[in-house]
């Protein structure tokens, strides 16, 4: 839908609840910070959400379900002959004879007992009448749950989740490793990946995201350090030491710098929603490629070449290591990805496009919410 200028487009947040707290690993004297790194949403069920959302060392799985907020609005209970639990008892006389029940056993006991003032019909028990209670469920609540916890399963601060489409696995990634996991079984992981050298002096590069296909449960790709995307097939083998396909991008000769692996780094991969097309991102550029020819990427689009001639002042202040992170639209028409001053960029990558857009993200987001049903405390 289009908007005037003057107006905008508003959404208000369904919901918000903390996922992470901080911790400290008392065996490593490491603080490990509640900031949430990845978030990826899971199929749904009998209208609830389930996500999956990981700090550097603990994932957890969630359900945020609406709830109806029950209220009592009517109960038809007389307060001059309510008891103590609620119940509405006959009174009886303290003269009357003792009754007895119809197995032949004397309510002696009973009417003997301190504070005890009931009458139990001849030949049976107490007879009761119970309050009815009225409940009305006008309003729903969000109520988030954290159904399990997976953890002490990566060495390394994790990069990646990413569910798989078979609905039952998801895969997390550190540096160095990549671990299988069933969403029913918490305390359970398959390490499938594994770069680690046995001398880490000989380390060359790291793994730095991982991305299940969208349609075929049995491939997953993964980018490294060196700018590099491997596809592999969890069919060949247990530990996928060994690679289907293999997608870099050759240096032109003569344009190799200091900087040119610094740069070359990819730190996010993505798939097109029907699998065809693998987008990644590095510092500099973003590019598409096609899972079908390893050759070369099929666009390359330039993010922030302004930026090329200054490189070696964001190495003085590290940031030439900065992350950034890159989507598709879901027609697969558009692709977009961060930049700095708040803005970033969309293009175009139909054959023939030249789309290329410059937007800038709103410095003071207006965050508004529903008092009584947005801000939902952690039940873990």
């Amino acid at each position: 839908m289009d908007y005037p200028i003057t107006r905008h487009p508003e959404f208000r947040y369904k919901t918000e609840f903390q996922s992470h707290e901080p911790e400290f690993d008392y065996l490593k004297s490491l603080e490990i910070e509640e900031k949430i790194n990845k978030i990826r949403w899971c199929q749904t069920a009998n209208g609830a959400l389930f996500l999956l959302s990981t700090n550097d060392k603990t994932i957890k799985f969630w359900k945020v379900q609406e709830k109806k907020v029950k209220k009592i609005s009517e109960m038809n209970v007389d307060p001059s002959k309510a008891v103590g639990n609620g119940s509405v008892a006959s009174s009886s006389n303290s003269s009357a004879p003792k009754p007895y029940l119809a197995n032949g056993g004397c309510t002696d006991r009973l009417h003997n007992s301190p504070g005890n003032d009931f009458s139990i019909p001849a030949g049976g028990f107490p007879s009761l009448r119970l309050p009815v209670v009225v409940v009305t469920s006008a309003e729903t609540s969000l109520v988030a749950r954290c159904r399990r916890v997976y953890a002490h399963a990566h060495d390394y601060h994790i990069n990646s989740i990413s569910n798989n489409s078979d609905g039952e696995t998801f895969i997390s990634a550190d540096d160095l490793r990549i671990n299988l996991w069933n969403l029913e079984i918490s305390n359970q992981s398959f390490n499938i990946v594994d770069v680690k050298p046995g001398n880490m002096e000989d380390l060359t590069e790291v793994i730095t995201s991982a991305e299940f296909h969208p349609n075929q449960c049995n491939m997953l790709a993964y980018s490294s350090s060196k700018g590099s995307i491997r596809l592999i097939d969890l069919r060949q083998s247990a530990l996928c030491d060994s690679h289907a396909k293999l997608f870099e991008e050759q240096e032109a000769p003569g344009s190799r710098s200091f900087f040119t692996e610094i740069i070359a780094s990819i730190s996010d991969i993505k798939f097109a929603k029907d699998g065809r097309y693998l987008l990644s991102r590095d510092y500099m550029t973003l590019k598409l490629w096609d899972i079908n020819m390893d050759s070369g990427p099929v666009s390359t689009f330039q993010v922030h070449e302004y930026l090329r001639p200054k490189l070696c002042d964001l190495y003085e202040n590290d940031s030439i290591f900065d992350k950034f992170e890159c989507c598709l639209s879901g027609d697969g028409s558009r692709v977009a990805t961060g930049s700095y001053s708040n803005l970033f960029r969309v293009f175009g990558c139909s054959p023939g496009s030249t789309e290329a857009t410059t937007l800038e993200a709103s410095k003071n987001p207006m965050r508004r919410f529903v008092p009584h049903s947005s801000l939902l405390p952690c039940t873990p």
